[in-house]
Formats: C-alpha cells, structure tokens, sequence
C-alpha cells in the first residue's frame, strides 16, 4: 500500500525566521551558557504570568529540578495522576520518594480530584496535577484540598503552555508552588528537547539555577573566595543546562505561540463540530473555567467499541493518520510492577487507555488535512464497526 499522505499526531512549525536566528547563535561568541538563555526565561516568564523562568535541557530534567528545589525526599510521597508520561513520577523517584496514583476523570482524563483527598496521609507533600491534552484541571478545588491537608502542588503543564483557567494562562503558579513546561517537537514550541520550571519563589528560583549546573553557585559563598575565578559546589546537581541555541530558537518560537494555539483551537473546533453525537467515539470535555491549548485531541471510543482498538489504530495508520495512544497508565510498566504497583489501581484511567486515540493535531494543518483526518475516520470506523 502506498500513502499519498501521512499526518502525525503532533510536530513542530519551524520556519526560516526560527533558522536565521539559530544561525545567528551559531556565529556567536556563546552557543551555551550565554545571554540567549536567560533572554528566553525572561519572555518565558513574562508570558506565563510568573516571577521566575528556570529553562531546563528537558521536560524530564524540569520536573526533577522543580521535586529537587521543592524538597522532596527519601519516604515522601506525591499524589499524581497515572495518565501521564513516565517522566512525572520517574522524577520522584529519582529522589527516593513514592508516587501514589489517583483515578482520572472519564470526561477529561484529567486526575479527578474528588478522590485526592482520601490518598492523602502523613507523609503525602506534594499533588502533582498533570493538565492532559492542554486542558486545565480544576485548581481552584485542588488548592482547597491541599490547603486543608497542609500539602503543596507541582503542575505538570507540559501539555498546557498557553492554556488557561478562570481567564489566567497556566504557569502563572498562582494555584501552586512551580509549574513545569515541555519544548518536545510535538509540544506548541519547541526548543529541539527542552523544558523549563516556573515559579514566584526566589529561594525555589535560586535552587533550581544550582541545581541544573552541577549544584555550583558563584555567588552566596559558604566559605572565603579564593579569587574572582571561585565557585562552590552545594547541592548534588545535574548537567541539566539548555543551551543558546535551544534558547534563542525558544524565543523565536514563543513569538508565535498565541497564532500556534489559535489555530489549535481552530482545528479542534472543526474536529468537534464534525464529531458532535457520532455513534462510534467521545472527545474530551472542557469544564467551566478551562480554556484547553489542545496539545492532543484524544478521541474516547464507545464501550462497545474499544475491543476494536488495536484494529481501528492500525487501520488509521494505513490510511496516513499518524495517530497515537496517550497514555498506558504509568503503574503498569515492568518496572512499577517491580515495586508492587499492580493493575486495577486506577479503573477508570485503565478503561480510558483501551479506548482513547490521539488524532493529528498541530498548527501546520490545513483544513485540507483536517478534512482528511474527519473524512478517513468516519470511512474507517464504518468499515470495521
């Protein structure tokens, strides 16, 4: 079989604008640890609505700079939800802390925050709420809960630059202590790999600087300096740094993030028109007060349906729709199973992993290709169901 076209779920929009201004790092004098990077926290910043901007050399790295600064530690445990990449409880248990998994929504995805607090116990510091897809989780009712429980939120927003909620754009960190960010090519921006912390906390701020640079600091000695050239080392850190080149193609990206998520919320538009009351599938709910960025556009297969799962997704591939599952719940990799999570935790994230699919959605779609991804679905869908 010969595809004529093949749209995948998600890709980066790189013009010569974003080129040049690589380039012109390139015939610098600093590719790395230069002046592009904290120009580009600076922006970052300002657009979320945040204090501070911390870039990070990935999403991953973020989230592990964000549980570092925070505190997080050997018997602490945070509250996340299981429909996420690896990479949001991986990154606690890189400090020797234990994720604990509550249930999502069926409507969103999103951790339904009705059932955090009876997860909560003595040794819970942290709830980390991932906004899946783009779509906000409700942090007005989740602040409360933590409040009440004298515990502190992260937010996972890799999926959500740009979104808002109650008319504020996510990483503003008013409902949280730090959010982070993600510039994977498939993400709204991208910076190549790359991810960033925000946060209105200076002492976060200045921990999550030593902590993405080895733990060194040039400044706030402990002991004596030596000379202009000392430096301390007072954290176990990472080489976790982004580089000029990341960050001034950051910049050039993040002009045009607002015209990215217009058009995402174009197609999304189009695609829910089009899929309104078919018999075959749901999509994902914006509840009041969210104003999702669409990074997916999951589709929910019927119950009847979701058997047919592995024969509708193979099918789409055929037909050039680059679809892709989002996400096998995370306590059902080998390696979580090793530590004695076991299947049946999560229910309804378990029943929402068998039937959702993650169609083409990115801002260089025409409605030609929207057009497509409709029309390939519905021909599909009928052919097999």
């Amino acid at each position: 079989m010969i595809i004529i076209r093949f749209l995948p779920y998600g890709k980066q929009d790189i013009d010569e604008e974003d080129i040049n201004k690589v380039v012109s790092v390139l015939k610098s004098d600093f590719i790395t640890q230069g002046p592009r990077i904290g120009e580009f926290e600076e922006k970052l910043a300002k657009y979320c609505g945040s204090k501070y901007a911390v870039a990070f050399n990935s999403g991953t790295s973020a989230l592990h700079g964000a549980y570092f600064a925070f505190g997080l530690g050997k018997n602490d445990e945070i509250i996340t939800s299981p429909n996420t990449f690896v990479a949001t409880s991986n990154a606690a248990l890189y400090l020797n802390a234990k994720p604990v998994f509550v249930d999502v929504e069926s409507e969103t995805g999103n951790l339904d925050v009705s059932k955090v607090a009876e997860k909560i116990t003595d040794k819970t510091r942290l709830i980390v709420p991932v906004h899946y897809s783009g779509n906000p989780v409700d942090l007005e009712e989740l602040s409360e809960i933590a409040e009440e429980n004298n515990v502190k939120i992260i937010e996972d927003a890799a999926h959500a630059i740009g979104a808002r909620y109650n008319g504020e754009k996510i990483g503003n960190s008013r409902y949280s202590q730090m959010s982070i960010l993600s510039f994977h090519p498939v993400k709204h921006i991208t910076t190549g790999e790359g991810g960033a912390v925000l946060t209105n906390d200076q002492d976060y701020y200045e921990r999550l600087l030593m902590f993405r640079s080895h733990g060194i600091t040039k400044n706030n000695f402990i002991n004596q300096p030596d000379g202009d050239w000392y430096y301390e080392m007072h954290y176990l850190g990472h080489n976790y740094r982004i580089t000029d080149l990341q960050a001034v193609l950051g910049i050039s990206q993040l002009k045009k993030l607002d015209g990215f998520i217009k058009r995402r919320r174009e197609i999304a538009a189009i695609y829910n028109a089009a899929f309104e009351n078919n018999p075959y599938f749901d999509t994902i709910t914006e509840k009041r007060g969210c104003e999702s960025s669409y990074h997916l556009f999951p589709i929910v297969l019927k119950d009847r349906f979701k058997d047919k799962k592995r024969e509708i997704f193979l099918k789409f591939r055929q037909e050039g729709l680059g679809v892709q599952v989002h996400y096998i719940p995370v306590y059902l990799q080998p390696f979580y199973n090793n530590l004695g999570y076991h299947r049946g935790l999560c229910p309804v994230a378990e029943d929402f992993y068998q039937k959702e699919i993650s169609l083409p959605m990115y801002p260089a779609m025409n409605n030609d290709d929207v057009d497509y991804v409709i029309g390939t679905i519905f021909r599909v869908l009928g052919e097999i169901l």
